[in-house]
């Protein structure tokens, strides 16, 4: 008789617990897409989120009148401006995430493809762009009244199409542009007031009549060197003492991956930063196959690059090691999310970059998972109803969400009677991991508090809160820098894991976590980072973290 009640209940409870149990993220949805603004009045061309949760948004300057005025009667008189010399709309703005709305920004000078980085005080320092604004230096300090603080002559050389990223001492280096051949220091010294260093390997990158190595691809790599790629091969680069480290070999197939053959690339999530020797590997997706931009001035737009090349940047003996996405990608945006997983999202299959040179805009982002075996490492996700063509962009947010804005490729604001109409809408990507089946696994931090200084090296610890049973072996920590996210390209973006070192249970559903911050500025240049705790894949909500 029991065993014959066992037969019975044991299944029935394996029933009611597979029915208790949340879904793994394997078997969850593939993300859910929400508008959040019919119109925030500009392009959202560049992208920035700062360490007050808003994101400032900039737009070019001579596209002509944008849809949104500046306030109190205030306008833009520059008579070096080459489509309205007297302009009182806006061209920059901070959204504002936790209310879903924004503000407009005063930008004096054209951002038109410029590039930036934020220093480590928090402040947005955004360099460079078209005409009058190609030297310029701007600064946005968080505040909610704050506005654009603007140099002329800021910088040494004209910085269109550059690349910035911050360095362990604070400062940012300005790498490339269109004809510049070099790279500079922001803010300046004595020292390098005016001065500009030579960097060969952009000579030997620019391909006649293409370029396809504007907005290189450069990380700081875990030695102090560059990480600099552009067209379709890289070198590591000590910028101290202007000299080449290591060259890479060329990714097979030669095709370039910078712009205007715009591909994507990602530093992939550094990890184990206790070990001596810390790996890093590059993760460079889609692009244009070689020949495809003069095609597309043609009229004859060429199927993108389905390929992603990945490779450690810090073996002995480097190699590429090709893989394949679902479908071919040309101007997409590849953003970290909190549990090291790859976003690729934006952009279209055939084309390339430039005004009217994209065709078939890919709707279905594509998630990559780096820890997962080739051949299994992409998953399609659902689509969006709005085509993000050539100048638009993608950035985290402090929840989760990816926001996505942006889509121009016309000389000016093209409602009607195009085929890709210029794009104001705002909207967010929400991935599987923010559905609601996952609330009874997902991390809830408690402590410490957001805006807490870190210092290197130091002991962290981290409660937090999960409504269901943990798993001990699934718990991480990760830091995130916030990226400067333009031509399919986020500036700085970087995460870090921090593995646990001890892990306690405090109270009924509350468990306390010790990591140890990163080491050095090497790791993790001063400044600020959201930081997550992730259970079963599932990250919480980031908080402020300072490194300083």
């Amino acid at each position: 008789m029991i065993a014959s009640l066992s037969l019975h209940i044991i299944p029935l409870l394996i029933f009611h617990i597979l029915l208790l149990a949340p879904p793994s993220p394997a078997e969850a949805g593939n993300g859910q897409w929400q508008l959040l603004q019919e119109s925030i009045g500009i392009v959202g061309m560049h992208m920035q989120l700062l360490h007050n949760d808003r994101v400032v948004i900039l737009d070019r300057t001579d596209f002509g009148f944008s849809n949104l005025s500046l306030p109190n009667g205030r306008c833009r008189n520059n008579p070096n401006e080459m489509v309205v010399k007297t302009d009182c709309t806006a061209h920059s703005i901070e959204y504002d995430v936790a209310v879903n709305k924004f503000r407009s920004l005063f930008v004096q000078t054209n951002v038109w493809c410029s590039s930036g980085s934020v220093s480590p005080d928090g402040t947005l320092v955004q360099t460079g762009g078209f005409n009058d604004g190609d030297r310029a230096v701007r600064a946005l300090t968080p505040c909610r009244t704050c506005d654009w603080r603007e140099v002329n002559n800021g910088l040494s050389a004209r910085r269109w199409y550059a690349t910035n990223h911050i360095l362990p001492d604070g400062r940012q280096i300005i790498i490339g542009g269109r004809r510049q051949f070099n790279y500079e220091f922001y803010p300046k010294t004595q020292t390098t007031a005016k001065n500009t260093y030579s960097l060969p390997f952009l000579v030997q990158t620019n391909d006649a009549l293409a370029e396809n190595n504007l907005y290189p691809f450069v990380f700081l790599n875990v030695d102090g060197n560059l990480f600099i790629f552009a067209n379709n091969r890289a070198i590591l680069f000590d910028y101290n003492k202007n000299r080449v480290v290591t060259t890479y070999p060329q990714i097979p197939g030669g095709d370039p991956r910078c712009y205007p053959s715009t591909g994507s690339a990602v530093l992939l999530p550094l990890k184990n930063l206790l070990e001596s020797n810390v790996e890093a590997e590059v993760l460079i997706c889609g692009g244009a196959p070689r020949g495809a931009f003069p095609d597309s001035l043609s009229g004859r737009f060429t199927r993108a690059l389905k390929t992603c090349a990945r490779i450690k940047i810090t073996d002995p003996k480097p190699s590429w090691v090709m893989e394949t996405m679902p479908g071919g990608r040309v101007m997409s945006d590849m953003v970290l999310l909190p549990n090291g997983d790859v976003l690729i999202v934006n952009g279209a299959s055939l084309g390339t970059a430039g005004w009217e040179l994209g065709r078939n805009p890919v709707l279905n982002p594509f998630l990559y998972k780096p820890s997962n075996r080739i051949g299994s490492r992409f998953e399609l996700q659902n689509p969006s109803s709005i085509p993000r063509m050539y100048h638009s962009s993608a950035v985290l947010l402090r929840d989760g969400r990816v926001l996505v804005a942006g889509s121009n490729p016309h000389t000016y604001y093209n409602f009607t009677n195009v085929m890709f109409p210029t794009e104001l809408r705002l909207e967010a990507f929400s991935p599987s991991y923010l559905e609601p089946g996952f609330s009874n696994v997902r991390p809830t931090i408690v402590s410490p508090s957001s805006q807490t200084k870190v210092k290197y090296g130091e002991t962290l610890k981290v409660g937090f809160e999960v409504i269901a049973s943990l798993n001990k072996d699934s718990v991480s920590v990760t830091m995130l820098a916030p990226p400067f996210a333009t031509h399919s390209f986020s500036m700085n973006q970087r995460l870090l894991v921090l593995e646990p070192q001890n892990l306690s249970k405090v109270g009924e559903s509350t468990y306390e976590v010790e990591v140890t911050a990163p080491g050095s500025s090497v790791l993790a240049p001063p400044g600020f980072y959201l930081l997550f705790v992730v259970h079963r894949e599932i990250p919480s909500h980031g908080i402020w973290v300072r490194m300083v």
